[in-house]
């Protein structure tokens, strides 16, 4: 390769603007098994002889491998190579000058032009014996017969024909001589993950509220009765909360009180008590071999198990009396509690990252990692990692990555963006987003265009909540059960990845603790709920129907292939998604006003969704089963909150 060979001051070749590249090459990009890398540079020489370059990519530099690039004019290049394996993909882009591509550019010229080229066959002969000297014996010894016959006829009309013979050309282009070649300053890379990194549908639930008897505390075994209900509306991410011991110092009591009555279950995430920390399973949940139990029986329903992984500790946690080291001190010599003032949470120590034994304390960490990975998880759901440090990340994840590349972490880091979107470039998989926050079309078209169109599209993969246990939107509180089916489509559709809190969310609890507030009332944080699955109230039906959509339709799988149409009414969103070849095209329209019903004029980029302009189509709504011919952009479209909020319509055929 050229960037092993010792610099050489006659090398004329510039190669320069390489992307996708993150922060000059510090990052690596993202891609799941399957995609490809398109890779595009500025490659070009001073004068007029042709340039040639190519992509270099490997995970096992004794494995190299290479693809063509295509000139796109102006010195500008494309070339793509694809991600078959799991794991870290390391490419490079480099151009050399073509000497044997410019003496033909140069022949056919002369030719033209009437000029003797007996001097020009006999210059091609030496290049072409020069690239048999680099090729397979079979190429090699077709080149020189090539480069004999050349010579022979250098004063012979047929001489012009032999230069031009067309397997003679292909033959050569596959055996190029990379003269004084020059790469692109920098490897860059590509963290290469499994398909459920970029597409996944997430639910949420607290085992210890899936007991059939109420008022009593659910187990694993109890949870397991409900992998049915959950697979059957179409998620395949089952996401518990921490199932580890929960401390009784300072236990908050229910509705985040601060005097807890004795019966009160506490917070799953006060982590630890005096019979185990972050390894250890919490007594009432049931015992490591019923959690172990629950993975295989979610698995048998199609379901992952994602574990929430919450590096904090209970006053009552192993590691305050066995590390005490690992957590800050007070003047009195106390450990400092977590503060968020005013607010004070006596109930949860955090770790001391700047401690002196910080490097045991991050062996500690990630060994809670490799233990609930041995134990079948591969899917983790990181609580606040932005609390935590850039570096702890970035080594624990590389090191977790190098030994278990199927893992995937996503980050729940509902803070500034420059923050998670280092935490994105650091290796995790998928990151929480400001979605739940982004309500009005411009917000929601101005993110989404953020999130798909600028470089945040290589590495950040967004996972859309429209609740959380910890999070319940204004929007929800006072648009009602139309709300809650107006997020569901635009989470659903907007983004490959989606999760929901439930039965909490289609169920379409809403209730705050107070006026402009985020808590919910009766928190399920702090107690057990029972909830009724088969009330009327319930959207399972609904989200079974757009499961159903999403796991049938290719476009909804990506999130880079979003384009937004206009429409004249400002409380409808419209929306595309598209399959490379067109093949799947699927149109969004969903009306944002939780109160009216909204009408109005869509005016669509046909162009983005492959539809002549001069032709009708045909639209398939999934939702209602309904068919509806179009024609030309604007097409009008009238939708009621509580009986039909939105459309999902395929564009199936051109009428």
């Amino acid at each position: 390769m050229a960037e092993e060979r010792a610099n050489d001051s006659r090398q004329r070749v510039v190669v320069e603007h390489v992307s996708p590249e993150i922060d000059c090459g510090r990052f690596a990009i993202k891609r799941v098994i399957g995609e490809t890398v398109v890779v595009e540079a500025a490659v070009f020489a001073d004068g007029h002889d042709q340039v040639v370059c190519q992509i270099w990519y490997w995970q096992d530099k004794n494995k190299l491998q290479y693809a063509p690039m295509t000139a796109l004019g102006n010195d500008l290049w494309r070339g793509e190579f694809r991600i078959d394996n799991l794991g870290r993909y390391f490419y490079i882009v480099e151009g050399w000058i073509d000497r044997f591509q410019t003496w033909h550019l140069e022949l056919a010229k002369r030719i033209a032009a009437g000029q003797d080229v007996g001097v020009e066959l006999v210059i091609g002969a030496g290049l072409i014996d020069e690239a048999a000297g680099l090729a397979g014996r079979e190429d090699a010894a077709y080149l020189r017969e090539w480069a004999k016959r050349l010579q022979a006829a250098k004063d012979k009309p047929e001489g012009a024909t032999i230069a031009f013979e067309e397997k003679s050309l292909g033959i050569m282009q596959r055996n190029p001589v990379h003269h004084l070649g020059a790469s692109y300053a920098k490897e860059l890379s590509v963290t290469a993950d499994r398909e459920k990194a970029r597409f996944s549908t997430w639910y949420e639930v607290f085992p210890r509220s899936c007991a059939v008897e109420a008022g009593k505390h659910g187990t694993f075994r109890d949870c397991e009765t409900w992998l049915p209900y959950i697979a059957g509306m179409g998620f395949d991410v089952v996401y518990l909360p921490p199932v580890h011991p929960i401390g009784r110092a300072f236990r908050k009591g229910k509705n985040n009180s601060i005097e807890p009555l004795r019966d009160d279950v506490g917070s799953p995430w006060a982590i630890g008590a005096i019979d185990g920390g972050h390894t250890g399973v919490h007594s009432e949940l049931g015992s490591l071999e019923d959690f172990k139990h629950f993975v295989s029986a979610a698995a048998k329903n199609g379901l992952e198990v994602a574990l929430d992984i919450a590096f904090q500790c209970s006053p009552d946690h192993p590691w305050v009396r066995e590390h005490s080291e690992w957590f800050r001190k007070r003047p009195d010599g106390t450990i400092q509690y977590a503060e968020n003032p005013p607010k004070k949470y006596q109930d949860i120590y955090p770790l001391d990252f700047e401690s002196a034994n910080y490097r045991k304390l991050w062996e500690g960490l990630k060994g809670v990692f490799d233990f609930w990975i041995a134990q079948g998880v591969r899917i983790f759901r990181v609580d606040n990692p932005h609390t935590k440090p850039f570096a702890f990340w970035e080594w624990a994840i590389a090191e977790i990555k190098a030994k278990h590349p199927d893992v995937i972490l996503l980050a729940e880091a509902f803070t500034r963006p420059h923050v998670m979107q280092r935490l994105a470039k650091l290796g995790f998989s998928q990151s929480y987003t400001y979605f739940t926050w982004r309500n009005t079309k411009q917000e929601l078209t101005e993110y989404f265009t953020e999130l798909t169109q600028t470089e945040a599209r290589e590495y950040f993969r967004p996972n859309l909540w429209p609740n959380t246990p910890d999070i319940l939107p204004e929007y929800l509180q006072l648009g009602g059960r139309p709300a809650f089916m107006a997020r569901f489509i635009l989470a659903a559709t907007l983004g490959a990845s989606y999760g929901i809190y439930g039965p909490a969310f289609e169920l379409c609890e809403n209730a705050p603790m107070e006026p402009g507030s985020e808590e919910y009332l009766n928190s399920e944080k702090y107690e057990l709920k029972r909830r009724d699955l088969d009330s009327p109230v319930s959207l399972k039906d609904l989200i079974t129907r757009v499961n159903a959509i999403r796991k049938s339709s290719p476009a909804l799988q990506k999130n880079l292939n979003l384009h937004f149409h206009d429409c004249e009414n400002t409380s409808i969103i419209c929306y595309s998604k598209a399959s490379d070849d067109l093949s799947d095209v699927i149109l969004v329209i969903v009306n944002l006003d939780s109160f009216q019903k909204q009408g109005g004029m869509v005016q669509l980029d046909l162009a983005a969704i492959g539809i002549d302009a001069a032709r009708p189509f045909q639209v398939h709504d999934l939702l209602a089963e309904a068919e509806y011919t179009w024609q030309g952009a604007r097409n009008f479209v009238e939708l009621t909150p509580e009986i039909r909020p939105a459309h999902i319509l395929r564009v199936v055929q051109q009428v």
